[in-house]
């Protein structure tokens, strides 16, 4: 019962407006959690558009060269460690607090997943394809635009997919640093209370449950109809280190 009551009582802040637990504000309710979620959304996409851009190019050609192995495997291990809240941290001192400090952390956080998956889903594909690729005379750029990435895109937006789920999830420290996003409710328990703290809990697990089924879906649209089959109709969403394996063409 105390459960559900708590329950019932987030979801109600979510929609209804009430005092602050100081009594001085209002807070809560649709507008001020669309607001939040507006700009937990947009730092979010930022940081990980931003990450595809630089991750994306970069790891594409070195899957292509076959170089870079160490770097991928590296990258995903340094992602990990290094914790965000130490990266906002960081570079408060260099950037200052607000929106870039935190895009840029959350911008580090996403690389890693899309670079190593990228390389990854390359080095996946057939070298067989690639040389007759080449030996029709296909140039080096065509051979990247028009064989590796189509038959790597399901491992490539694996990474992404696993890049957007972790940025979401940990924006919820961006106030911290001086933006507002669905983590102010969760941090400032003095004006938010327990009710403020599960609504903006809830609607940040909506918002990463969402991205995960929506890149989900479009993992399992990009797939090749011969690489469902080969994988039992499954798009690949893992991470370094996976040993490479022939990839059938439909």
């Amino acid at each position: 019962m105390i459960v559900a009551s708590a329950l019932g009582d987030a979801i109600q802040f979510i929609f209804e407006a009430r005092e602050s637990r100081a009594g001085t504000v209002e807070v809560g309710g649709l507008g001020e959690i669309s607001h939040l979620a507006g700009n937990h959304f947009l730092v979010s996409f930022v940081a990980v558009l931003v990450a595809i851009v630089v991750a994306m190019p970069l790891s594409l050609w070195l899957g292509h060269i076959g170089k870079g192995q160490f770097l991928a495997g590296s990258v995903a291990n340094i992602g990990r460690a290094v914790p965000s809240l130490a990266i906002i941290a960081f570079f408060v001192a260099f950037l200052g607090s607000g929106f870039t400090n935190v895009c840029f952390a959350l911008i580090l956080l996403a690389i890693p997943p899309i670079l190593t998956n990228t390389y990854v889903g390359v080095r996946q594909v057939d070298r067989e394809l690639v040389d007759a690729a080449r030996g029709q005379g296909m140039s080096e750029t065509q051979i990247v635009r028009r064989i590796e990435l189509p038959l790597a895109l399901p491992t490539i937006f694996g990474g992404i997919r696993l890049a957007a789920v972790a940025v979401l999830a940990t924006a919820i420290i961006a106030p911290l640093a001086g933006y507002e996003t669905l983590g102010t409710p969760i941090i400032s328990f003095n004006v938010y209370g327990t009710a403020g703290q599960l609504g903006a809990a809830i609607v940040v697990a909506v918002l990463t449950l969402a991205a995960d089924g929506g890149f989900a879906a479009v993992q399992r649209l990009v797939t090749p109809k011969g690489l469902k089959v080969a994988r039992g109709g499954r798009g690949s969403s893992r991470v370094w280190p996976i040993s490479p394996r022939r990839v059938q063409i439909p």
